[in-house]
């Protein structure tokens, strides 16, 4: 057992690429994954190019509601994308107070957010809407 404090090896960048690929779509090897190094569920990754990608990420951008419902269930970080997809519309709203600029917001791979709540198909469809007129409403503000 670790003291308190004390820091693990960082996991191999090998077993976090097969991680994040398999975010995207492979929940069986996820789980496979997660239970062989639970730490994982944090692990992100540099693409390149300011790039950068999580498990949850990789869920959310591809629509993978049990991935993603998994992986927030195991302690993933939820973020703006994510909670947009999952249809989390209070979540969305309470961090776009911080975004007065949200349309300018990338995710993993420069995909903006309301791709995100789009591929989270009905259940996220309210956040959807309300993107949209949020979008229309700073049309209208010009």
């Amino acid at each position: 057992m670790r003291a308190e404090g004390e820091k693990k090896q960082p996991i191999d960048q090998g077993l976090v690429r097969q991680y994040l690929i398999a975010t995207h779509g492979n929940f069986e090897e996820v789980q496979k994954l997660i239970e062989k190094e639970p730490d994982l569920v944090h692990a992100v990754m540099n693409w390149g190019g300011d790039d950068w990608e999580s498990g949850l990420g990789a869920a959310a951008h591809t629509g993978n509601r049990d991935i993603a419902e998994y992986l927030v269930a195991k302690g993933g970080r939820m973020d703006i994308f994510a909670a947009a997809m999952l249809g989390e519309l209070e979540i969305v709203q309470s961090m776009l107070k911080w975004y007065p600029d949200w349309r300018e917001l990338k995710g993993p791979h420069g995909i903006p957010l309301l791709r995100h709540a789009v591929v989270g198909g009905d259940q996220a469809q309210h956040v959807v809407d309300y993107l949209q007129t949020m979008k229309e409403e700073a049309v209208q503000c010009k």
